[in-house]
């Protein structure tokens, strides 16, 4: 069955590739993914599957049956969503939505989803269970695609006893593949502050209030609260992007606006971090004769690999790749909404290598010049294939 599957996935290569360059040509913003999702069923159809549209709007689904289908079920997650970035790449896919780019490898989650389904569908007279295929809009945009798709019954009729994802790895070689059991990416949350004071002309200092100043001190003092109230041992991240006051060389305005994002691994101490970045936020701004509104949008849980799926799901992979392109993943505080799957199932969430520095391609996700070595897409869609049928056997 193995050799078979790497025949096929590098046979239907050609296909996964053109279907990642017409998705990363025509990305879509976070729950504007219509055409996308359009594509998507089409191919599904085509292959010989029904799928289910409309699911959390943008949402599709699909069920390939093996035989006696009720045994076991196993799903296979991908998002489809792009990023606000304006693409600085120049290839002959390089995106036809201005200001839209498919910078985090959703494109290639999805096209490599498709190739799976390509496989298990022609091999489903060869296995027992069900393979339940997850197209999931919105990962990137709070309340995360992912939680919507679960209320709406993703995990329901039929249940999968556990949820694979994969995620594209500009960090690691094309051709390896990595594992991390047990907790992996942080939760992430979306800090928004407005400071205020009383602003006027920058020469009269003494008849203001200054909220650049005191979103200065705010800014910094709020650290703090990383490096001395959290527990050394549990990773953390506060972070500020974004800084707006409005004013000019000899105005004071009378708001600063910030945001930033706060992450952790820990659901204890995020409740703590938000009560303490609110009261040190409002406390700074008062003593400086200002005032702060805080608001915390909750954002995405922390993503816990379970460990006995993901040593199988390790396993299987050394079997389909060899030991030596299977790698061992450090904590990566980046946040992602497969953890609310991780929340509800079994779960096991790894990275698929797309680098390679020999042509160049060494780019981070979220950068306007991201992009993929595509003999990726050899092998992703084979190996999903084969962890989700090896899943297939446990009783």
């Amino acid at each position: 069955m193995l050799e078979k599957i790497k025949a096929l996935s590098k046979s239907y290569a050609v296909d996964a590739v053109a279907n990642r360059r017409h998705l990363h040509t025509h990305p879509e913003l976070s729950f504007q993914e219509f055409n996308t999702a359009q594509f998507v069923a089409n191919r599904l159809k085509e292959i010989g599957l029904t799928p289910q549209e409309g699911v959390a709007n943008t949402g599709v689904v699909a069920l390939i049956e093996g035989r006696n289908p009720e045994s076991r079920v196993v799903a296979l997650r991908a998002d489809m969503d792009a990023l606000p970035i304006v693409e600085a790449n120049e290839v002959p896919y390089k995106s036809q939505n201005p200001g839209v780019m498919h910078a985090c490898g959703h494109d290639v989650h999805t096209s490599s989803l498709l190739g799976t389904a390509r496989i298990l569908h022609e091999l489903r007279g060869d296995f027992e269970g069900s393979i339940k295929l997850i197209f999931q809009p919105g990962e990137e945009k709070i309340p995360g695609g992912a939680s919507l798709m679960i209320k709406e019954g993703v995990l329901q009729n039929p249940s999968p006893a556990s949820i694979l994802g994969q995620h594209v790895a500009p960090n690691i070689p094309v051709g390896k593949i990595g594992f991390r059991e047990g907790m992996y990416m942080a939760s992430t949350d979306e800090l928004y502050l407005t400071v205020k004071g009383k602003g006027g002309h920058g020469a009269m200092p003494d008849m203001l209030i200054d909220p650049i100043l005191i979103a200065s001190h705010v800014i910094v003092g709020l650290q703090q609260i990383i490096s001395r109230n959290r527990k050394p041992a549990a990773p953390s991240v506060l972070s500020f992007g974004k800084v707006i006051a409005n004013g000019a060389t000899n105005v004071i305005p009378n708001e600063v606006y910030i945001e930033g994002t706060f992450r952790c691994m820990d659901e204890e101490w995020r409740e703590e971090g938000w009560k303490r970045i609110t009261k040190m936020a409002q406390g700074i701004a008062e003593a400086m004769g200002g005032s702060c509104d805080v608001e915390i949008r909750k954002g995405y849980p922390f993503l816990k690999n379970h460990p006995e799926l993901t040593r199988r799901s390790k396993a299987a992979a050394i079997d389909y790749m060899g030991a030596e392109n299977v790698i061992d993943l450090d904590l990566w505080l980046a946040g992602e909404d497969f953890a609310f799957y991780s929340q509800v199932t079994d779960a096991c969430f790894y990275r698929l290598g797309t680098r390679n520095e020999a042509r160049g391609i060494v780019s981070g996700v979220h950068t306007p010049t991201f992009d993929i070595d595509e003999a990726a897409l050899e092998i992703g869609p084979g190996l999903m294939a084969w962890l989700a049928l090896e899943e297939l056997k446990i009783s």
